[in-house]
């Protein structure tokens, strides 16, 4: 039991790395290892999937304040995309977290791993974006953070997979890219986090030191590493070149999609 205590911190590393390094979350990473530390640990509950969930999006929160931070240090953030997304961030992360109380997740994941496999196909064979390409207007742009605030609370994640993409397309650089996904992560998971405690703070059976599905041994663990190992990741950031920023952020898609397909087969 000694060394699957340890598991979290060393869950954390990893998490806050990616982070710093790729401006995502890591939530989508840490959602299945968590799963199986609960199971090594013998913790059951028939919602098991949803305090996983609720779990490593409450972890991220800090994880992606350090990144957040982190990359602002850097002047890397352009904090007018962040104002102008964040209208409705807020709204899709109160609507996701009543999705995750309500919804099974076989379709969502279903469509996540056909995104996260057209994404990586994106990225590492891209066309070059129209230069006359800018940014879209106030409206669109809030609808786009809805979607990120929706999707990225359903799946636990910061949001990278989506905004980096669609940021880099708007012809905003890559590093710029990584390092404002890296601030929206932020208030992603607050708010999800918000959501999770109204929709499942009522949830009967949960497992010992569990609130409203967040199971706060396993945050404890990961904040305690993630937020020192988000600075590390920023710093690398800064020194790899764009190519290698790209080629990294779609093998990372390309692992995690193949990840969810094969739990889709054969679970």
């Amino acid at each position: 039991m000694d060394f699957i205590w340890l598991l979290y911190p060393l869950l954390g590393c990893l998490v806050g790395f990616l982070a710093g390094l790729l401006g995502i979350g890591g939530g989508l990473l840490s959602v299945p290892i968590l799963l199986m530390i609960f199971k090594l640990q013998g913790i059951e509950h028939p919602d098991l999937y949803k305090i996983a969930l609720a779990t490593s999006t409450a972890a991220i929160s800090f994880t992606a304040f350090s990144s957040m931070r982190s990359h602002w240090k850097h002047s890397n953030v352009n904090w007018s995309v962040v104002k102008r997304l964040l209208p409705g961030i807020a709204l899709g992360t109160l609507i996701g977290a009543q999705l995750v109380h309500h919804l099974p997740t076989t379709p969502l994941r279903i469509i996540f791993v056909g995104f996260t496999f057209y994404t990586a196909y994106k990225m590492l064979l891209p066309r070059l974006p129209r230069a006359s390409r800018t940014l879209p207007s106030a409206p669109v742009m809030a609808l786009v953070g809805a979607i990120i605030g929706l999707i990225s609370t359903l799946i636990s994640a910061g949001g990278g997979f989506i905004s980096v993409p669609f940021m880099i397309r708007s012809n905003v650089s890559a590093r710029l890219a990584i390092g404002t996904s890296a601030a929206l992560g932020f208030p992603i998971a607050l708010g999800a986090v918000f959501g999770y405690i109204v929709t499942g703070h009522a949830t009967a059976g949960l497992p010992n030191f569990t609130f409203a599905y967040i199971y706060l041994p396993a945050v404890l663990g990961i904040v305690l590493t993630s937020a020192l190992c988000a600075p590390i990741g920023a710093a690398m950031a800064q020194r790899w070149d764009v190519s290698t920023l790209k080629k990294i952020f779609a093998a990372l898609l390309l692992f995690l999609g193949t990840q969810m397909l094969y739990q889709l087969i054969f679970n």
